[in-house]
């Protein structure tokens, strides 16, 4: 099974040119995901590429910054800004990404939006 994830724009580009190693989210999925496709967030708002998931960490928030930190691709502020009154994180590994020379429209897999986290397809 595949996820779309909504991904700012600034963070999708450093999954692609291997910077970022390690996607956060607050929740995750309830079904067994294998790829994610990458839906770019305004102002780019295509689906840019995909990525296999290596594995999917889950911990409290500082031994998930300590094990992902070198290939987190972003400060520790925005993190700890991120996971302000969780007790949890969750980082999706990244796998091997494929981006796509064509990006295309949500429309184009029958989605009309975007999802606020993440929607199965």
């Amino acid at each position: 099974m595949n996820v779309l994830l909504s991904i700012k724009p600034e963070f999708a580009n450093k999954i692609f040119d291997g910077t970022k190693k390690y996607e956060f989210r607050k929740n995750i999925f309830k079904k067994d995901v294998k790829r994610v496709i990458v839906y770019a967030s305004s102002p780019v708002q295509k689906v840019i590429g995909e990525f296999e998931i290596l594995d999917i960490l889950c911990n409290d928030i500082e031994s998930i910054w300590q094990k992902t930190k070198r290939h987190s691709g972003i400060s520790k502020d925005f993190y700890d800004e991120y996971f302000l009154n969780k007790e949890k994180a969750y980082a999706i590994e990244v796998g091997e990404i494929k981006h796509y020379s064509q990006p295309f429209l949500l429309a184009d897999l029958g989605i009309e939006y975007a999802p606020q986290s993440y929607i199965y397809i």
